[in-house]
């Protein structure tokens, strides 16, 4: 069966993986959620992610997200998919989101890549807004 949201499962095992205090959740990989991963280590809500070999696809990869915590609590908050396969939203420059004032990121796919509202800003681009993160 496919997957109609590849990204929001990535999330969704994030999330889920933080609630049950796992230190490590697997993925299936794709440059899209490599990158995603990518922004989230930058910014410092994960620890790290590696790609291996999958065992059950043939030519196709698993992410290994390395989950982080902060004195027993999960780094992330919250975690919530922002465009959806049945709901495209873009921003312009000037109508990029502030999640929480500041204190979080909205993650989006820009012409220059995947990068954090922050990096959007000092680059002068818009894009799809793919996540809130808290």
């Amino acid at each position: 069966m496919t997957m109609s949201d590849p990204l929001g499962d990535m999330l969704t095992r994030i999330r889920n993986g933080q609630s049950a205090r796992k230190p490590v959740v697997s993925s299936p990989g794709s440059k899209l959620r490599s990158n995603v991963l990518a922004v989230l280590q930058r910014e410092g809500y994960i620890r790290g992610y590696s790609q291996s070999p999958s065992e059950k696809i043939l030519n196709a990869h698993e992410l290994a997200i390395e989950l982080k915590y902060y004195e027993g609590q999960p780094v992330i908050k919250e975690i919530k998919r922002v465009s959806k396969p049945g709901r495209r939203v873009y921003a312009k420059i000037k109508d990029l989101p502030r999640v929480y004032n500041g204190l979080g990121i909205a993650i989006l796919s820009t012409p220059q890549g995947v990068m954090s509202d922050n990096e959007a800003r000092a680059a002068n681009v818009g894009g799809e807004v793919l996540c809130h993160v808290f």
